[in-house]
């Protein structure tokens, strides 16, 4: 009887197997389409124009991306600072600004795979309270320099040289981007037909 049995059990036993390799590998692909670094948005443009991908703020704690048209850089390093100074020049279209008004950008250095940002020490002192504003800021700079070049995986953010925690958030260790933040991933152009005409959003002189 045992012997009838067994192959009849396995006959019902490898459709459910089956099934759950299926399902196994859909759950490992999202989580690591999450994850991953999205493919370079810095498209060579006619004139010597790139487009480049920034993260702002949307609805107080998420990120979304915002495609700006920017000149064309020499290396990685200008190509960094660039991306960062126009992320901390504010949104030109319905977003929020994701760095305070007034903090300033120190310097950017890439070395490997690993950019360093330094930042003003003033941006743990105008941060909004809470976890989330902490959250949205550090990884607004972290997704735009991993976004725009990806051969930088990590981020070490510090405040006038020195290693810093924030009162939530510690950056004592280099930051890896995190793409779950994102209201949305599909990147917005703000309309700019009118540009010269309408004020450019929040969008900091």
């Amino acid at each position: 009887m045992n012997q009838q049995r067994t192959p009849r059990a396995y006959n019902l036993l490898l459709p459910f197997l089956i099934v759950a390799l299926i399902f196994g590998v859909m759950l490992y692909r999202k989580y690591r389409s999450s994850t991953e670094v999205p493919p370079t948005p810095q498209i060579q443009q006619p004139g010597g124009q790139r487009t480049s991908i920034l993260f702002f703020v949307s609805g107080g704690n998420r990120l979304s991306r915002e495609a700006r048209s920017m000149d064309a850089c020499a290396d990685r390093t200008e190509c960094v600072r660039s991306a960062l100074e126009e992320l901390f020049n504010g949104p030109v279209g319905e977003l929020e600004e994701a760095i305070p008004e007034g903090v300033p950008l120190n310097g950017v250095q890439v070395d490997g795979d690993l950019a360093t940002v330094d930042l003003g020490s003033s941006f743990a002192e105008l941060l909004a309270g809470g976890s989330a504003a902490e959250m949205v800021a550090v990884y607004a700079i972290v997704n735009t320099v991993c976004t725009n070049e990806p051969s930088v995986t990590r981020v070490r953010i510090t405040l006038d040289g020195q290693v810093a925690t924030l009162r939530h958030l510690d950056l004592n260790e280099p930051l890896t981007p995190d793409y779950t933040l994102e209201r949305d991933a599909a990147p917005v152009t703000p309309p700019d037909d009118h540009a010269a005409e309408k004020p450019r959003g929040n969008h900091r002189k």
